[in-house]
């Protein structure tokens, strides 16, 4: 997939089918929107493009409203490749854009840089200064300019009511990662560096890696999970806890804290990826260290399970 950041070239494109969302997380209902776009693109003998944001546009048109992210940008591209899209627009969103005439935008990146030939947006779809573009404005822009606009729906898994980015934000703030793993296709994640803690786990004989107050991602209920840490592109098993440690009384904020099983590196300063996978418990204060150490091993325990690991000798 070819990514282009703006400022963009005078052509992406010489002609493709659209479609504009931030699709983050990029869940199975932005994937049933892809593979149509895909199999349109492929009928006409042109490319399927992705118009995408590189934040969410509430982050300057309405920050107190605006929702952590499910995955970081470089995440959402990847997974945007994967789908086997052709080219990602990746639109820088700010106060000029935010104000930007939708007829200007749909003449300038829709049909002069991205050829389009056709554009999937949903049926509430708006955009353009004061959110006056809508489907309608599109219709009649695509007569007069020569693009098909074809409205739709996310799809729903299992029965259930359609997919959507808030729903599956909802299940991981709850803990149930294991659900919105299912509803993404992908276990969810956060994306952080690594930093300097208490060192409290190492001296317990479980090293953690600690993830800085940056960190990318929705971040899930307290807890322990069983998951894994993506590090220079290897995925290593883990135990991790999502808390602001009650046990100890001078942990200033919510840390995710990753135990990788079976290994030890040094990752300070390092930026990985941690996925959750599924909940193992709640957290708990505990009275005394060996009844903590007690859990910490029942906890890699469970994680070795729920990971298919084989038992440490």
């Amino acid at each position: 997939m070819r990514i282009v950041r703006e400022p963009f070239p005078s052509v992406i494109s010489t002609g493709s089918v659209v479609t504009i969302g931030k699709f983050d997380g990029v869940h199975l209902g932005h994937r049933a929107v892809l593979a149509r776009i895909i199999e349109h693109a492929r009928r006409l003998g042109v490319e399927s493009a992705v118009v995408t944001f590189d934040r969410n546009p509430l982050a300057i048109l309405a920050p107190d409203r605006c929702p952590p992210q499910i995955v970081a940008l470089e995440r959402r591209l990847e997974l945007l490749g994967e789908a086997g899209v052709d080219v990602t627009a990746v639109i820088h969103f700010d106060e000029p854009r935010a104000r930007q005439p939708a007829e200007e935008f749909v003449r300038g990146v829709l049909v002069r840089r991205l050829g389009a030939k056709a554009l999937y947006v949903g049926r509430d779809f708006r955009f353009g200064g004061g959110g006056r573009g809508d489907v309608a404005l599109l219709r009649r822009m695509g007569q007069e300019l020569g693009f098909e606009v074809i409205e739709m729906d996310l799809v729903g898994a299992d029965g259930e009511e359609r997919v959507s980015s808030s729903s599956i934000r909802r299940r991981i703030l709850e803990g149930d990662v294991r659900g919105a793993s299912r509803l993404l296709g992908s276990p969810p994640a956060v994306l952080g560096e690594v930093v300097h803690g208490h060192a409290r786990g190492r001296d317990l004989g479980f090293p953690t890696a600690n993830l800085g107050p940056d960190a990318i991602g929705t971040m899930p209920a307290d807890g322990v999970y069983a998951g894994w840490a993506l590090v220079d592109g290897e995925r290593i098993p883990a135990a991790i806890s999502v808390s602001d440690n009650p046990t100890f009384h001078d942990v200033p904020r919510r840390l995710v804290e990753a135990h990788l099983i079976d290994r030890e590196l040094d990752l300070y300063g390092h930026w990985i990826q941690v996925e959750f996978v599924e909940r193992l418990r709640g957290i708990e204060r505990f009275d005394g260290i060996d009844e903590l150490v007690s859990a910490m091993h029942d906890d890699v325990a469970q994680a070795r399970s729920v990971l298919g690991l084989a038992e440490s000798r």
